[in-house]
C-alpha cells in the first residue's frame, strides 16, 4: 500500500479531512467489497501521484460507522471529494481512475 494513504476514524475524521489544507480525497470502503479492493490500486496511485498538492484517505464503513452515517454512505466504494471542510465532489462504485483524477483537478483549478 501506498504511504501517501492515510487512514482515517470517526475518531481523526475531522484532523485527517475537514481540517485540511489540501482536497482530500476519501474513500468509504470495507476489506469484504470487491469493488473496494479493485479500485485501491487507481487509488494507490493517484495519492502518490498528487503527494503534496491533495490527500487520499480511506475510511472503513464497518469500523467508523458515525462517520459513514453522517456523509449517508448506503454503497461503496463511495469517494467524497472534500475541499475546506465541504464535500466539492462524489463518486459511487467502480470508476475509472480517470474520473478521480478530473475531481481532484477540479477542487485544484
Amino acid at each position: 500500500m501506498s504511504e501517501n494513504i492515510q487512514h482515517a476514524t470517526d475518531a481523526d475524521f475531522q484532523t485527517h479531512v475537514l481540517d485540511a489544507d489540501v482536497p482530500v480525497l476519501v474513500d468509504f470502503w470495507a476489506p469484504w467489497c470487491g469493488p473496494c479492493r479493485m479500485i485501491a490500486p487507481a487509488l494507490e496511485k493517484i495519492a502518490d501521484n498528487y503527494a503534496g498538492k491533495a490527500k487520499v484517505v480511506k475510511v472503513d464503513v464497518d469500523q467508523n460507522q458515525q462517520t459513514a452515517l453522517k456523509y449517508h454512505v448506503r454503497s461503496i466504494p463511495m469517494l467524497l471529494l472534500f475541499k475546506g471542510g465541504a464535500v466539492q465532489d462524489t463518486s459511487i462504485g467502480l470508476v475509472p481512475e480517470s474520473k478521480l483524477t478530473q475531481m481532484l483537478d477540479k477542487a485544484l483549478a
